[in-house]
Formats: C-alpha cells, structure tokens, sequence
C-alpha cells in the first residue's frame, strides 16, 4: 500500500511523525525591565503564579515578576494597542 499521507503507516512498516513543538524564552536583555508590556490578563496572572513567560503586544517575551504599575508603559504595545482599538471603532 502506497500512500502521501504521512500519518498512514503500511503495515509491518516504519513511519515518521514529524510535530512541531512552538516554545517561548525570556529575552535576557531588553527594555523588559525598564517598561510595564501589554499582555492578555489571564496570560499575566498564570505567569505571575507559576513562572512562565508572556508575549506582550509588542513581541517582547519574559517572565513578569514586578509591580506593572511602577513603570511607564512600553510605547510599541501602546501604540499596537491604540490601532487595535481604532481599528474596532
């Protein structure tokens, strides 16, 4: 049996399954400590729990573990955040 699907393993043969694994690493350097980001809030309480990292709105990837509102917010998720809404108006 000959097939393109490569999920479909001939029997008594060998197949390959390939996956894809998406995985997300804080930035080591940055503005991340200098600006608070846009991230969705669930997102921002389960990393504030459990250690993991978050992609804001402006790409930047870390692992939150300070008070957002001591420091000015980041102006790229700000202003990805203001076309959003405007876009929605």
């Amino acid at each position: 049996m000959e097939t393109d699907d490569p999920e479909v393993v001939p029997s008594g043969g060998v197949g390959t399954l390939i996956e894809e694994e998406t995985r997300t690493v804080p930035t080591d350097g940055g503005d991340h400590e200098r600006f608070s980001h846009f991230v969705p809030k669930d997102k921002l309480m389960e990393a504030m729990i459990n250690g993991t990292p978050v992609i804001a709105l402006c790409g930047k990837v870390w692992v939150p573990t300070r008070d957002p509102e001591k420091f000015p917010v980041c102006p790229d998720c700000k202003d990805i955040w203001e076309s959003l809404n405007k876009d929605g108006e």
